[in-house]
């Protein structure tokens, strides 16, 4: 999996070398927030969802006619969950961390004959790569990573070609978290974000 993704990150950069000057590139503040959940490695926990935010800048180019480009942003993110060490979830910790995140994704913009100056549908889906910029601070039982890869699948929809609301689901590919014992030593279980974001840009 990850050299896929290097490999399919290899080609983004090699698109965005050979887009034409004609290409049309646009640049824009972007804000959000995300509901993030975790997958353990072993059913020994259960988590629930939890609502952080996001917000940071987003540059787009897309190749005119054919509808086809990509989109990078910088992001600042907060994710969080809560998690059960009990089944009657009465025994609960949040789990959380802060990032910097990078997702680059291709994009397709779906073309509307008459409205399309007004809404254009689009899709996309790339990696994202987060780096985190919390402390790695253990509460209770987990530990962050210092780093989180995930898969971004989503869609949207652009309005008066300037206002981009876009949801998207993340599939964490790397270990996110590990669980501890009480001597803070690695209990040989991990945990991987989950997450699904809602989005809206303005691109000028």
């Amino acid at each position: 999996m990850r050299k896929f993704i290097r490999n399919l990150s290899a080609l983004l950069l090699t698109l965005a070398v050979a887009i034409p000057a004609s290409a049309q590139f646009s640049i824009g503040p972007r804000i959000g927030f995300n509901a993030n959940s975790l997958h353990m490695s072993k059913e020994l926990f259960d988590s629930d969802n939890r609502v952080g935010i996001n917000a940071g800048l987003q540059a787009e180019f897309m190749i005119p006619m054919i509808g086809f480009g990509f989109d990078a942003s910088v992001m600042y993110v907060h994710r969080s969950s809560n998690a059960f060490e009990s089944a009657d979830k009465s025994d609960v910790t949040r789990v959380s961390a802060d990032y910097i995140e990078i997702p680059v994704n291709l994009k397709y913009k779906i073309g509307l004959p008459v409205i399309g100056k007004i809404i254009t549908p689009y899709i996309f889906t790339g990696p994202s790569f987060a780096f985190r910029t919390s402390k790695s601070a253990i509460k209770d039982f987990a530990r962050s990573k210092k780093s989180d890869i995930a898969w971004n699948f989503g869609l949207g929809v652009q309005l008066i070609k300037h206002l981009q609301i876009g949801a998207s689901y993340g599939l964490g590919l790397t270990k996110a978290y590990e669980l501890v014992d009480s001597n803070h030593e690695a209990a040989g279980i991990d945990g991987k974000n989950r997450y699904w974001t809602v989005t809206a840009a303005w691109l000028f």
